[in-house]
């Protein structure tokens, strides 16, 4: 609707998970080298952790983009909240392509049965070892497992290691609300390779982060303000997404009243009437 009025290719602030927009900050950049680091020496199980709308799961995308083909395949588990016979069964499909019910055409066991499911997993991922690859196994939003024993379950996964070596990583990826619920089981805790801990962008981080993202779109002039990224800031508390759905907001009433850059007025007016409505 405002692309061209702002010359823009694209809007610049969706929150798609689009490598394109990535912006390398600090916080993120680590969090991929040791999330690299962890895949790449084929360790058995990482964690991402961060609030919500930093970036984890644009991060999980760029970790799959930089990996070459010995790891593989990548499965992107972004809706853990199944019972444990349920996400093994995802997890078996989602490795060998086989359907439930190719399954259970040659099986009498339910093909949500945990052994079942367990067995196609170990299956798999020896022939896979076997052709030199190293599996990833990504669990997005891993503070919605609430059931031990499917935390179990996952655990136990790393306990195939037909070369010597596991044959997956499991990376656990979620909100910081997951890292006392692992902290609570030992038996996780020595599993981890690695921690990371991906932070808001400090207020230059943001500044960097929205004109990255108005680049990316095709912008040849600047648009916000300088004097408008402490009040961004402030109503961000640099997190990514809030980011975004300010200054989209922010372009879309910027075109509608003409304006030819968004101060920081513009953005405080956005904020109080579109963002933090509040009931009468």
């Amino acid at each position: 609707m405002y692309e061209s009025y702002w010359r823009l290719k694209q809007k610049p602030f969706e929150n798609a998970a689009d490598p394109r927009f990535y912006y390398p900050s600090h916080s993120h950049q680590a969090a991929l080298l040791k999330l690299r680091y962890a895949v790449e020496n084929r360790r058995g199980a990482a964690l991402l952790a961060g609030p919500s709308g930093a970036g984890k799961t644009l991060l999980t995308v760029m970790l799959r983009a930089s990996l070459d083909g010995r790891f593989a395949p990548f499965v992107h588990l972004v809706f853990p909240q199944m019972s444990t016979e349920e996400l093994l069964a995802y997890v078996a499909e989602e490795l060998d392509g086989a359907t439930a019910v190719d399954q259970a055409s040659s099986t009498s066991q339910r093909a949500t049965d945990v052994q079942h499911s367990v067995r196609r997993i170990e299956r798999f991922l020896a022939a896979n070892a076997e052709k030199g690859r190293h599996a990833v196994i990504a669990v997005d939003e891993a503070q919605l497992v609430r059931d031990p024993a499917t935390f179990e379950a996952l655990r136990l996964l790393l306990n195939f290691e037909p070369g010597g070596s596991p044959a997956l990583t499991l990376l656990m990826v979620g909100q910081p609300s997951l890292l006392p619920t692992i902290n609570r089981m030992p038996q996780w805790e020595e599993r981890l390779a690695v921690k990371c801990l991906l932070r808001p962008f400090a207020q230059a981080e943001t500044e960097s982060y929205v004109e990255h993202r108005l680049r990316a779109a095709g912008a040849s002039r600047p648009i916000v303000e300088p004097d408008a990224v402490p009040t961004l800031q402030e109503l961000t508390h640099g997190i990514a997404r809030q980011i975004n759905r300010l200054c989209d907001l922010a372009l879309l009433i910027g075109f509608a009243e003409e304006q030819q850059t968004l101060g920081a007025g513009h953005f405080e007016a956005v904020c109080r009437e579109l963002v933090a409505v509040a009931p009468e």
